[in-house]
């Protein structure tokens, strides 16, 4: 039986010579958890990703997310459902995995205002204020954070020890990040959420 939070795990896994480790990239609407050390990587533009470890087993994921665009017309209700859905899945995966709610950390970035097409609707400042909001609603401090601005960036993610190396992206030489955040609304916009899931607690 495939689980609700099988269906969004990043695939896209290889060997980062650099640092030496296992590594997972996480597209938008993907998110990764990893027990033991390993590297988790995104590039954000518009979207957020939420850093969330167990900061005494090391047991931590990273989700990269975008709340659904309505033209600004609704901030909370059925826009925020993918954010919070992203959310969910990822904590709920970590206390699968063994992390202890009263334990979690996170760590947030992206919501940059970096695609014409986009910032007029504010996006990028939403997906900040949402995960923001969420994170202190369910208590989970919030120990570093890189939100809004107007660049990508690209960051990298060690769960076990919590480190996150974030890379500014002053230049984007390729469009696709931003074809790849554009398909993922499109995505978004045009997909019914079917259900709700609970949050372990």
């Amino acid at each position: 039986m495939q689980h609700a939070y099988d269906e969004n795990l990043a695939t896209n896994r290889y060997f980062d010579r650099k640092f030496g480790l296992e590594a997972a990239k996480i597209l938008p609407g993907e998110y990764f958890v990893a027990s033991d050390d390993a590297l988790l990587v995104t590039v954000l533009g518009s979207c957020v990703a939420a850093c969330i470890r167990d900061c005494d087993s090391g047991i931590g994921g990273m989700n990269h997310f975008m709340l659904s665009d309505d033209g600004g017309r609704d901030t909370i209700g059925t826009s925020a459902r993918y954010g919070t859905y992203a959310m969910e899945v990822l904590i709920n995966h970590l206390l699968k995995l063994g992390a202890r709610r009263n334990r979690l950390e996170a760590k947030v970035f992206g919501g940059g205002a970096v695609m014409a097409s986009l910032s007029s609707s504010n996006v990028g400042a939403r997906n900040a204020e949402f995960v923001l909001n969420f994170l202190k609603t369910e208590k989970i401090p919030i120990v570093a954070k890189d939100l809004l601005d107007s660049y990508p960036r690209k960051v990298y993610y060690f769960p076990q020890s919590g480190k996150v190396l974030v890379k500014k992206l002053h230049r984007v030489h390729n469009d696709t990040l931003f074809s790849r955040e554009n398909d993922y609304k499109v995505r978004l916009s045009g997909s019914r959420l079917e259900g709700d899931v609970e949050l372990f607690i």
